[in-house]
This record gives C-alpha cells, structure tokens and sequence, in this order.
C-alpha cells in the first residue's frame, strides 16, 4: 500500500520497507505514543500545595527541591503542572502541520526533563538547553507566528521559560547535579529537582549547590479523608441500595485502609475493581469486590 503522505514517507522509490523488519533497527521515535486512556486527573491537596510551591520557584528563580516516596504523586503533579502531556502529543514528527500550542505550555512557561537511567554529563548538556529553548520558540510562535531569534530577541537561550522541573534527579550523579548547578547559574529561570526520600541529605554534601536552593517541598501521601472523597466521586454511591449503602462505605473504607494513601497503588486497585464489576456485569462496589480486586494485586495484602 503506497504512503499517504509520500513526501512524508520514510520510503524511497521501490523501497517496501522490509529493511525495518531487520532485529537490528531499534524503535523508531517519530514522536510520542498516544496517551492510555486514564481517569481524569484528580486535584488533591498536596497538588495544590506543589502548585503553590512550583509558583514560588517560578516566581523567585530559585531552586527548589520536592521529595516523596515512590507512587505519592509526584510526577503526576509536575507533568500536569508543566502540561507535559499535552506538550509531547502536540510536538508533531513533520512541522509544516502545527495545531496551536497547548494553552497549559503557554500559561505555565515550563520545560519537564526526566533524565535517563545511564544520563551522562553530556545528555545533559545537550538536553537542558534543547527543552527549554523548544519551550521559548514555541511561545514565540504562539505570540507571533513566526519563529525568529534575531528578530524576537527574548527567546534566546531559553529566555521565555520560567521553569524546569527535572524528575528523576536521583539519577544524576555528582557530575549531573553540578551540570544543573551550572545551567542554573547561566539562565534565569527557577529549576525543581523531584527526588525520592533522602535526596535532601545526599545534596547537603555539595554546598555549592544545596545554598541555591531556596524552597523545599514534601509531596505526602493522600489524607485518609480526602482519599475517601475521591474514591466517592469514582465510585458514586447508589441511592437505592437495599442496605442504606453501607456495603459501599464499607468498601470505600477498604480500599483506604488497603492503600494508605499511595495514589499509584490506588490507581491500580481501582483498575483491577473495575475489571472485576466488568467480569462479573456488576455495578455496586462492595467489600468483595474490594477483596476480589485485592487478591490480583502483588501489593496491598
């Protein structure tokens, strides 16, 4: 079958494509995946108070270090908060067909870098300023529709994006951590390093970097009250039930006291509930259900 597009193709004349078929090519990124369908996200109190202190950061020029441990919600905040999402489904493979840029990339201002496992100094260094300049000629072209650096001068090096948020920081390593250092020292922008519990203490033994930091945040899990109130907005209780919905209370209590208020945990609790009410063509939530769903799981037992 021809490509649709042909001067989009890959392919050239009778060329079939077989050569990708070797074991040898690799993945071929041509942009991001398409987003798994998810529960709409879900404004919580330690969101609002990440909010707030991503805010502060912006605002200030500091850097700021967040902490938590793993499956809290972290990453979740600052993707929203950054409209990451939203920013690697609109960064098309071939840029003569733009939508118009996210308004989330448009208010927020902020590039989100994740670091991989193995970063080197060099991935760094490439990748901090290729982020966040992306972030600043796409204001440019959402104010004047027209990339041009020499004309609209606030847009270099990066000069429109107020924020980075680098996930992950754990992965730095000592070298990493004073290419930030670095970065930072050379822009204006404020810089938040998402880490697991202890990153605190392991960026105390570099002073040079640990006095740039003027805000620190502790991203906690779900209180049990408001873990209950989302649970209830997920899973409406019904009017009608025989039992005055003691049986579904008593499942929202479940499901709270199984996860702790770990939001990953509960995601993947609630996914496993619905399959089983999908299974068995049920729609009430009950202590069964929750138990049932429970057993399917390697934690929360």
């Amino acid at each position: 079958m021809p490509p649709t597009i042909p001067t989009h193709s890959v392919l050239g004349p009778g060329d079939d494509g077989r050569r990708f078929l070797a074991p040898d090519t690799g993945e071929l990124n041509l942009g991001p995946p398409p987003l798994p369908l998810r529960s709409p996200f879900q404004v919580t109190r330690e969101h609002r108070r990440f909010t707030e202190f991503a805010d502060a950061v912006r605002t200030h020029r500091y850097i700021g270090l967040c902490w938590g441990p793993p499956g809290v919600g972290k990453t979740l905040s600052a993707r929203h908060n950054a409209g990451a999402d939203d920013w690697d489904q609109w960064q098309p493979p071939f840029p003569e067909h733009l939508d118009p840029v996210p308004e989330r990339v448009l208010e927020n201002r902020t590039a989100f870098f994740t670091p991989t496992v193995s970063a080197t100094v060099r991935e760094i260094d490439q990748g901090l300023p290729r982020i966040c300049q992306q972030i600043s000629f796409a204001l440019d072209y959402a104010d004047h529709g027209v990339v041009d650096p020499f004309i609209h001068r606030e847009s270099r090096s990066s000069g429109r994006t107020e924020l980075l948020i680098i996930d992950e920081a754990d992965r730095l390593k000592n070298a990493g951590l004073e290419q930030v250092r670095d970065y930072f020292d050379r822009h204006t922008m404020g810089v938040i390093l998402i880490g697991m519990p202890g990153i605190e203490k392991r960026l105390a033994r570099y002073p040079q970097l640990y006095s740039r930091i003027g805000f620190a945040h502790e991203y906690r899990q779900l209180a049990p009250e408001e873990l209950a109130a989302v649970l209830a907005k997920r899973f409406p209780a019904e009017n009608d039930a025989a039992d005055g919905g003691l049986a579904h209370a008593t499942a929202i209590a479940t499901i709270v006291r199984i996860t702790g208020g770990n939001f990953r945990l509960v995601d993947r609790l609630l996914t496993q509930i619905e399959r089983v009410q999908t299974v068995n063509n049920l729609t009430g939530l009950t202590p069964e259900i929750v138990d049932t769903a429970r057993q399917a799981l390697l934690i929360g037992h």
